[in-house]
């Protein structure tokens, strides 16, 4: 496999992608020594660009590439493929592994349940690699026909506004190095050096709504509405969803987080504009449930009337996403709610989509949730002056039903619970 020309002379197109994965790469770096990444690499024309890519400008950053491939099982070459991925992380000299999907629920939505479950998949593998950081192949006609299939929904600004090109999820920090770059660029540059790829059949099928929206794409083209001309107005889009992000971590200032709860001062939430009200409680649902994707629109404003209309009696109960709303005289407390909540973890292992808890807890040790009868066994939780309702589904160390310890609702002894990150720095990561 021929990774630069015979002459060694550098083609001019393949300078603005070399570019491109570079300032990726400074970016992650944290300081001097190694930066370990991975990649994810499906066999697409994409992923198998940016593995190139990345092992081109690799020795220059002394950059650990550790490769990737997700077999979904949904089609008959799906292993072949991966094995494909396979053969080319070899003749670069790069590990790989293959991971491999048990397949979909009987229902629910396909994509969306293959989508999570490589989410969960790789952020597995690298936390057992040692890697906090994994790219990802999108390119700009991702973010031309994510905008067309988002605009099919009525999206606000927050859904129009681009794919991002980093965020944090599952413990780990994901990237879309090649977002401003187009697909046909990328195959161009695949063709240049002699690699062939593979073209998902899936493509080609109109059940699915992106092929859809890929093929508008091509009649909105004589119009000007392109993928280039897509990508100027996500830019300004993003632009204003800059704004409110910050404007919203301007108004979470002020919230205490008692126990890993939200407690907001009492008038906060009714004195905010109600599009910051709604990016507010959005953020919580996701800070806590650690869900790719907040509740629809309708979901959050019929939250928020109910809130805001409780608000002269200064008392309302509602749950969604798998949270809890009191609003009450003190103030609006939100927990999680007791039945979403995570069963029990190893010790070592994130509990609850974002606790970590630390301590020496013998073999056999397990995080759960404190619950009413972890509760009953810290006769001092009062004097902590958290929440009864925060405590109860607060992590706890557990052997069988022998509470070792209770970080919040005993504080002192030997166990540690933390959060990351915390709630104001999450609205700016996400």
């Amino acid at each position: 496999m021929t990774l630069a020309p015979q002459d060694g002379a550098e083609p001019p197109d393949d300078a603005p992608l070399l570019q491109a994965v570079s300032r990726f790469v400074q970016a992650c770096r944290a300081g001097a020594g190694p930066v370990p990444l991975g990649v994810a690499v499906s066999g697409g024309g994409d992923s198998v660009a940016l593995l190139h890519l990345l092992h081109r400008v690799a020795p220059d950053f002394d950059l650990h590439l550790r490769v990737v491939t997700v077999d979904h099982g949904l089609r008959p070459d799906s292993a072949a493929e991966a094995q494909g991925v396979a053969q080319i992380c070899a003749g670069l000299g790069l590990s790989h592994d293959i991971l491999h999907w048990s397949g979909p629920a009987p229902v629910g939505n396909l994509m969306d349940q293959a989508r999570r479950a490589r989410v969960d998949l790789i952020a597995g593998w690298a936390r057992a690699q040692g890697v906090g950081h994994v790219a990802l192949g999108h390119t700009a006609d991702d973010q031309a026909e994510s905008f067309l299939m988002n605009l099919g929904r009525a999206a606000g600004v927050e859904g129009l506004s681009g794919m991002r090109a980093q965020w944090h999820q599952a413990g780990l920090c994901w990237h879309r190095p090649l977002l401003g770059n187009g697909r046909e660029a990328l195959r161009g540059y695949l063709r240049r050096h002699g690699q062939s790829w593979v073209d998902d059949p899936s493509n080609d099928n109109d059940r699915f709504a992106r092929v859809r929206a890929r093929r508008a794409l091509r009649a909105l083209a004589p119009l000007g509405i392109t993928v280039d001309r897509l990508q100027d107005t996500i830019a300004h889009l993003a632009q204003a969803q800059a704004a409110l992000v910050q404007m919203t971590h301007q108004a979470a200032q002020g919230i205490a987080t008692p126990a890993g709860a939200l407690h907001l001062p009492p008038g906060q939430l009714a004195a905010l504009p109600p599009e910051i009200a709604r990016r507010l409680l959005s953020a919580a649902i996701l800070w806590m449930t650690g869900a790719p994707y907040p509740p629809r629109g309708s979901s959050l404003t019929a939250l928020l009337h109910k809130l805001e209309s409780g608000a002269p009696a200064a008392r309302a109960d509602a749950t969604l996403g798998g949270l809890r709303f009191r609003l009450r005289a003190r103030g609006l407390l939100i927990t999680r709610e007791p039945r979403a909540v995570m069963g029990a973890v190893p010790m070592g292992q994130i509990w609850d989509h974002r606790w970590q808890v630390e301590g020496p807890a013998p073999q056999g040790a397990e995080i759960r949730a404190l619950g009413a009868a972890g509760l009953r066994a810290c006769p001092l939780w009062r004097e902590t002056g958290h929440p009864r309702d925060a405590l109860l589904v607060s992590p706890a160390v557990w052997q069988g039903e022998a509470l070792l310890g209770a970080p919040f609702a005993a504080p002192g002894g030997d166990f540690r619970a933390t959060i990351r990150p915390e709630f104001r720095m999450f609205i700016l990561a996400h």
